[in-house]
């Protein structure tokens, strides 16, 4: 008897606790609006979650890398612009010198505003952003670009910076950077033999220079015995047989001569096409105007006329730079918006496994009141029976 009233008994708790529990359940979920409130609530379902709760984070993380690479690269796209517009100045006031309507005094103002683009250009290329320097490769914490003056006037601008990339991870397995390396960005790189203005009969030599943009040849001495030195470099002597003598100039870089032609002293402009520099070639073009290496007047024309080459070298160098990074912002935001979209469809699937369903929650709690109150009816109605009734 007594065995039989405590089976009923445990039987009765037993199953008035499932409905509390059950109860318990449902009305958190109505309370928080997640299915899925610990890991026990579901572990199958909960490991999917916490996956997808880590995809969304480590999207996230891709998605604000990209921003800050766009960002920076739309600043480097404005510096390059600025300084394609500093060309373009140049392009127009060169245009008016070669006109043959100004005179020597007009040709040392337009020196004077070219000396001023060149000033310029050196700053802008040292532009840095969030104290990163745009334009340094891989080495963003110092200028990649340094200057020597003679007379407070800029005569060399030499890249100290990088010649590597610095990628960061934009998307699984794909990799940008938002720096460039300065001296691959505003310099070309498509060399071609030598160009001599002519003044002194020397011409290029056989052998593979090494100088780039414009360099001033010095031819001194007298009829097979002379001096050539370039940029003010050491002097090479020659008894003018040489077809390929090496004239190096202060930086080690070599300009092949032959001398066999040489009828005259002075100095001549040679230019390496197809090696120029944003900043060579503005240095060129002021000391032309300047003629700071005592050239006649019609000499200093027909040079002028010729400094239109090394402009519109530059400006392709200049338009690939705009378009190769144009290229990469719109490349890289078409991935932001990918990537975007892949988040957002993550987030939407954590939200769908894990969000309660409150309509089918209400049914649910109702369905388990009523068993509550029957189980609550059947268990007063075992536990109240008399012995008579029992027997």
């Amino acid at each position: 008897m007594s065995g039989s009233l405590s089976n009923i008994y445990n039987n009765v708790s037993f199953a008035l606790n499932l409905h509390t529990q059950a109860m318990a359940v449902l009305q958190e979920q109505a309370s928080t609006g997640s299915r899925i409130n610990r890991v026990s609530d579901d572990p199958t379902v909960a490991y999917r979650v916490l996956g997808l709760n880590t995809n969304y984070k480590s999207l996230g993380n891709y998605i604000n890398n990209l921003s800050e690479i766009v960002s920076t690269l739309e600043l480097s796209s404005t510096v390059v612009e600025s300084i394609t517009s500093g060309f373009t100045e140049t392009q127009i006031r060169i245009t008016q010198i070669t006109s043959g309507l100004y005179d020597e005094a007009a040709r040392e103002r337009t020196a004077g505003g070219i000396n001023d683009i060149l000033e310029q250009t050196v700053s802008l290329a040292n532009t840095k952003h969030m104290d990163q320097y745009l334009f340094g490769g891989s080495d963003t914490g110092a200028a990649p670009y340094t200057v020597e003056r003679t007379n407070g006037k800029i005569t060399k601008v030499t890249y100290d910076g990088s010649f590597e990339n610095r990628d960061i991870e934009v998307s699984p397995g794909v990799e940008s950077s938002a720096f460039f390396i300065g001296d691959n960005t505003f310099r070309s790189d498509d060399r071609s033999a030598p160009v001599f203005s002519g003044y002194t009969g020397a011409q290029s030599g056989t052998g593979t220079s090494s100088c780039r943009g414009g360099v001033w040849l010095t031819v001194t001495g007298s009829a097979g015995n002379y001096d050539l030195s370039i940029d003010g470099g050491t002097a090479v002597n020659s008894d003018g047989t040489q077809t390929n003598l090496a004239v190096m100039n202060p930086s080690g870089q070599v300009l092949y001569v032959d001398t066999t032609g040489i009828t005259d002293t002075g100095t001549d402009l040679v230019r390496a096409p197809g090696t120029y520099d944003i900043f060579n070639s503005l240095i060129t073009i002021r000391d032309v105007l300047e003629n700071q290496n005592g050239l006649s007047d019609a000499q200093v024309r027909e040079l002028a006329k010729n400094l239109p080459y090394s402009i519109d070298e530059i400006s392709k160098v200049l338009v690939k730079a705009q378009v190769s990074i144009g290229s990469k912002i719109g490349f890289l935001d078409d991935l932001k918006q990918n990537i975007n979209d892949l988040q957002y469809n993550t987030e939407d699937e954590a939200t769908r496994l894990q969000e309660a369903d409150i309509a089918q929650i209400a049914i649910d709690l109702s369905r388990r009141g009523v068993l509550y109150e029957m189980s609550l009816s059947v268990a007063a109605r075992l536990m109240s029976m008399s012995l008579l009734n029992y027997i």
